[in-house]
């Protein structure tokens, strides 16, 4: 039988601006930081424009999706273009978009974003819809499914208690949640809330905010005094996860050429449970979420790299032990 995952969260549009001059990254060696320096008043020429939706519930949508899974996107859009562009663009990969809310008051999620040649960039973002979530607008009476991935909610803590509630209350209805900055401001909440997690995604500096360690392995363990599964990514050093009885330590699937970093994070999430939804190990569920994510740094917008069923992969740096 085929998993249905409802996923719970943003969803913007995205104009890429690239193959620009004025892009090329500026290092100031006072502070080893990177800038893009654009002149006031001035006029910088663009040779290249993308328009791509994003959000990490729609970005995670895709995925399951393309993966053959029932895919269902739960979110707030504004009465305008934008909105209709991220409709159109789920509906094209036969997400279904029946349980999409509207704002009154505030317009789609909006990025522009401003592409380096290293694939770095800088994002002027108008959040709108996808930040100022109503708990009334999420309700889960009446909607069957085997999993919710839930993103961020920007910190949004009475939709989240109210989802996450409601999916304790309906047996077999288990939670992907992979925090953002809104929920792990509030580490009391964000902790209350986790009892209802079957699997939580963070990154190592995230993982430290929530709990005490120093190393990928002691985070993990102290994660799972939380949640079953904790996985914790560490940029290019790698992720680490476990499930209870074993722990997988995996590095770069593959060195590629990265042109955009956009929905790289939601690929790897989206990927991970796209597999592990469908009965796959611990192992090869991080091996596909490793590759997923590759794939998407490869090409601009968050959803164009995201890989379909059947692709197949190749071995990488992975090591597995009992717990």
């Amino acid at each position: 039988m085929t998993a249905r995952i409802v996923s719970i969260g943003a969803a913007v549009q995205d104009v890429f601006l690239s193959h620009s001059d004025e892009f090329k990254p500026v290092t100031d060696k006072a502070v080893h930081e990177q800038f893009m320096q654009l002149t006031l008043g001035g006029k910088a020429d663009v040779n290249k424009i993308d328009f791509s939706t994003g959000g990490g519930a729609t970005n995670a949508a895709v995925t399951f999706a393309r993966q053959g899974l029932d895919a269902v996107f739960m979110g707030t859009l504004g009465h305008d273009p934008a909105g209709l562009a991220v409709l159109d663009d789920l509906d094209k990969e036969g997400v279904d978009t029946s349980h999409v809310s509207y704002s009154e008051k505030y317009n789609t999620g909006y990025s522009v974003l401003l592409l380096a040649p290293s694939g770095e960039r800088t994002i002027l973002t108008y959040r709108g819809a996808s930040t100022h979530y109503d708990a009334k607008n999420f309700n889960l009476h009446g909607l069957e499914a085997d999993w919710l991935y839930v993103s961020s909610m920007a910190g949004s803590m009475e939709a989240l208690d109210k989802i996450f509630t409601q999916a304790h209350d309906k047996e077999g209805m288990k939670v992907f949640f992979n925090p953002g900055k809104g929920e792990l401001k509030q580490p009391g909440k964000l902790k209350a809330l986790l009892e209802d997690v079957e699997v939580l995604a963070v990154n190592k500096e995230e993982a430290a905010q929530i709990v005490e360690g120093e190393t990928l392995e002691e985070l993990v363990r102290h994660l799972l005094h939380y949640v079953p599964v904790a996985i914790i990514s560490d940029g290019p050093n790698g992720v680490m996860a476990s499930d209870g009885k074993t722990i997988v330590r995996a590095g770069m699937y593959q060195d590629v050429k990265v042109t955009d970093r956009t929905g790289a994070g939601d690929a790897f999430g989206s990927g991970f449970l796209s597999q592990w939804a469908a009965g796959k190990s611990l192992k090869d569920s991080i091996v596909f979420a490793s590759a997923n994510s590759t794939s998407v740094v490869t090409k601009i917008g968050a959803k164009t790299g995201i890989l379909s069923k059947g692709v197949k992969l190749h071995e990488m740096p992975l090591t597995e032990k009992d717990f």
